[in-house]
């Protein structure tokens, strides 16, 4: 049994590696990915390695108070960058030297044009709009993975119960469903927001109490379809309990939605985190976002096209490179294309 799936799997990958775009897109995904996670390493207002009077720091990774540089002013962060280095000393700055909550203070007008210190600009309030991009990666797709994870891990729940059980039990689930998709989100979301502050979990609760019906709706029909089939009808004349054949036998076999849907879910969240911090019930300021960038831009759309541009240009890539994984993956679960 093991190596039938391990056979499945290895003609899976191979008809997704066959999607030039899909491959691509992981790629490029999985670069974001890194160079985000990372994100102190390439933009900061600290040094990566520090060596100063013989010792050597690392202050971007560890934090140092100001008389272990010999700073008698009272202090609670070291300013590295006015720091008195002599010809023995040595500082190896990250590539962007700004972190995402500094402004530049030489900059005469606010937000700036790209130049060779901001590459992509400053926003409304001097901060490096690079700097906020790469980190505001972080929390767009953390976001959209947690939801995700979330949702369906409650969707998949609901829906294996509606589905094993049938009868009255899923008549009742279904009707949860629709009552649920029927609500004015929205409304609710003001709401949320208004008592519970615009928080990351707050707005991860309520994306996961409104996000996990349809794929209950997908996993329901999977279980619906399976549960009659005869190693089914097997397994429950082994004596096996209903857990167990809903988790061991069935729920192996209902995972196509699952997989398929992934890349799309997690687009989704993306999209609506942008969409939330546009609005302004997103992530509270000065939380790095993507969404807060297009916004200033509404406001300077004449003067600083910058803010409009780069922003979007990262949301189109993403968004397209999750859409172009998700094609993947779905020509690599269909089983005409496997069977070749």
């Amino acid at each position: 049994m093991d190596i039938n799936n391990n056979q499945l799997l290895k003609k899976r990958w191979r008809v997704f590696k066959n999607c030039r775009r899909g491959i691509y897109s992981l790629w490029l995904l999985l670069i974001f990915s890194f160079f985000s996670v990372t994100a102190e390493f390439w933009a900061n207002d600290r040094p990566v390695v520090l060596v100063y009077k013989d010792k050597i720091y690392f202050p971007v990774i560890k934090y140092y108070p100001p008389f272990a540089f010999d700073l008698t002013q009272e202090t609670v962060t070291v300013d590295y960058k006015k720091l008195q280095l002599t010809e023995e000393d040595f500082a190896l700055w990250p590539l962007i030297p700004w972190n995402p909550y500094e402004s530049n203070i030489q900059v005469s007008e606010y937000p700036s044009p790209p130049t060779g210190v901001n590459w992509m600009g400053t926003d409304n309030r001097g901060r490096d709009v690079f700097s906020r991009l790469l980190y505001g990666f972080r929390y767009s797709m953390g976001f959209a993975v947690l939801v995700w994870l979330c949702s369906f891990f409650i969707g998949s729940l609901l829906g294996m119960i509606m589905g094993f059980k049938a009868g009255w039990v899923d008549l009742l689930g279904q009707r949860c469903v629709e009552i649920f998709q029927s609500l004015p989100l929205n409304l609710i979301l003001i709401t949320f927001v208004a008592i519970l502050g615009s928080d990351l979990w707050v707005l991860i609760l309520y994306s996961t109490i409104f996000g996990w019906m349809n794929i209950s709706i997908y996993i329901r029909s999977e279980y619906l379809k399976i549960r009659n089939m005869d190693y089914i009808e097997s397994a429950k004349s082994y004596g096996l309990r209903p857990f167990q054949i809903m988790l061991k036998h069935i729920f192996p076999n209902a995972l196509t939605p699952l997989v398929t849907f992934s890349p799309f879910k997690i687009a989704n969240g993306i999209a609506l985190l942008v969409v939330l911090d546009y609005l302004g019930f997103g992530l509270a300021p000065p939380t790095p976002s993507w969404g807060e960038l297009l916004n200033q831009a509404e406001s300077y759309f004449t003067t600083a096209w910058w803010l409009a541009f780069f922003p979007s240009l990262f949301l189109f890539l993403n968004l397209v490179s999750l859409n172009f994984i998700g094609e993947g993956i779905r020509m690599a679960f269909d089983p005409k294309a496997v069977m070749k």
